[in-house]
């Protein structure tokens, strides 16, 4: 049963860093929007069809802050799931990666499968005692510190 938890394990690993590296390059698709956004405020007349008035300033903005928000969210939960793979990979921080597939399960359909199944793993009696192990205990840490640093 432990092989099969390892295996689970370094297989949610590999798919964390997979997604992660998706959704960071669909976070990508709405510099678009910041774009026409940056337009429509640096240069409202490149925006007027013909003899029409330029759009609003209003309008510029809104896609700027709207599509800037995008990216900053979807860059920050892609790296989440990066670091959260690597977690995984070294069975540490595991209420980070139970909040990270929290947070994936909003990215529908792939957060959510991976979510899904990050969750099913990681409540296993057997895995949540492979990341116990894997914890250092501090006592190790500050005795390896004062011999190291006397």
């Amino acid at each position: 049963m432990v092989d099969q938890d390892l295996e689970h394990l370094r297989l949610l690993s590999i798919f964390h860093y997979v997604v992660g590296g998706v959704l960071a390059f669909f976070s990508c698709l709405p510099l678009v929007h910041v774009t026409v956004g940056l337009m429509m405020i640096m240069s409202p007349q490149t925006m007027t069809g013909p003899g029409g008035p330029p759009p609003a300033p209003f309008f510029g903005w809104l896609f700027l802050i709207v599509g800037g928000s995008c990216i900053v969210f979807g860059w920050s939960l892609a790296t989440c799931f990066l670091i959260a793979g690597r977690c995984l990979a070294r069975r540490r921080h595991y209420l980070f990666c139970m909040i990270t597939a929290g947070l994936g399960c909003l990215w529908i359909p792939f957060g959510t499968v991976l979510g899904v199944f990050t969750f099913i793993v990681l409540l296993r009696p057997g895995v949540k005692e492979l990341f116990s192990r894997a914890r250092p205990s501090p006592s190790k840490d500050l005795t390896s510190f004062q011999e190291k640093w006397g």
